[in-house]
């Protein structure tokens, strides 16, 4: 696969990201979706090889954290946040034991 193609598939990866995780959210939908354009035009006439796969890394790292960090929250009270995580996050918590079985 060349450059090109992995540049915007990473760009296409990011926008499906943003749309999962700030669902509902419009306010922060448009907040990503303008940051993450304004990001790839700013490095569009990059031609440094070295430079795009910085520069793809870095996005990638940035696709993973929200993908695996962002969790919303919704403004139910003056001084309350309901916490709506994916299901996706949910799957690697390993719940709290106070008296640990031994193994045998």
């Amino acid at each position: 696969m060349g450059q090109a193609a992995k540049v915007l598939q990473l760009f296409k990866t990011l926008h499906r990201t943003r749309q999962q995780v700030f669902k509902n959210d419009a306010r922060a939908l448009e907040a990503a979706r303008i940051k993450i354009n304004e990001e790839f035009k700013s490095h569009k006439s990059e031609t440094s090889s070295k430079k795009i796969e910085e520069l793809m890394k870095i996005g990638s790292d940035v696709e993973l954290l929200l993908r695996t960090s962002v969790i919303q929250g919704i403004h139910t009270d003056h001084n309350t946040l309901k916490l709506v995580p994916r299901k996706d996050l949910l799957l690697e918590n390993v719940p709290y034991c106070d008296a640990p079985t031994q193994k045998r």
